[in-house]
């Protein structure tokens, strides 16, 4: 297996607005839309793109951890799993999983929080042997990567909230970077699943991580959904 492939959950299909993400809180994490102040959230169409410029979503088994003050960034983790953003040519289904070859990354501060963005492609993309790293993407889609910063800079800004600030001078780290990134926010998962440290609230509820104590029986797991199925369907038709 390709060592710098990883798994990526789709959390949002290339060109949409809705602003959907990992529910860490909730059992089994499901993929939900945000709310603020009552209301579903969306990203605004920043001129001149329409919704989000890839598909977007996460690496599973990973966490920027908030009391891990990052070395590079200065800033301790959003809370949340790392952030894909996946650049091939197919637009994705909201929660899809798909396999993705790690390209790079970038490090975007969000509110004074470290929100590393991975970028990667398809393993299953037509071009995928062209990209094995950055400079690849520099190369071969040019404009994308500072299209890609410029979204990050800005996308609040509609909202009322100020401007987005990234370490190294908005500048993308490569594949290796990237790759040592990961592997250090899955063994902050691994430490978070096994209680080691505590979550805070986060739902650490798994039907296969056998050293964890959250470990629960798949039966309990798929009761656990088809309530929220059965939930979701009543309110549908009521």
């Amino acid at each position: 297996m390709n060592k710098d492939a990883f798994h990526m959950v789709v959390e949002v299909p290339r060109w949409s607005n809705a602003k959907m993400e990992i529910a860490t809180k909730d059992p089994l994490n499901p993929i939900k839309q945000d709310v603020k102040k009552g209301k579903l959230r969306y990203v605004a169409n920043l001129f001149p793109y329409k919704g989000y410029i890839w598909n977007y979503g996460a690496i599973p088994q990973t966490w920027e951890y908030p009391g891990h003050n990052d070395k590079h960034t200065g800033c301790c983790g959003d809370n949340d799993p790392i952030d894909v953003c996946e650049i091939g040519s197919k637009v994705c289904a909201r929660g899809e999983i798909i396999r993705v070859k790690v390209l790079g990354i970038l490090a975007m501060i969000d509110e004074g929080e470290t929100d590393w963005k991975v970028i990667a492609i398809n393993v299953d993309d037509p071009d995928a042997a062209n990209y094995n790293d950055i400079n690849d993407v520099k190369r071969l889609k040019p404009g994308y990567l500072e299209a890609t910063v410029d979204w990050f800079r800005r996308y609040k800004v509609p909202d009322g909230k100020p401007e987005n600030q990234f370490a190294f001078n908005a500048e993308f780290k490569d594949k290796d970077f990237a790759v040592d990134i990961i592997k250090s926010t899955h063994d902050l998962w691994r430490a978070l699943v096994t209680k080691k440290i505590d979550g805070k609230g986060i739902s650490c509820m798994n039907t296969t991580v056998s050293e964890s104590p959250y470990k629960c029986d798949p039966e309990v797991a798929k009761a656990i959904v088809d309530a929220v199925c059965k939930s979701f369907f009543e309110k549908e038709h009521n």
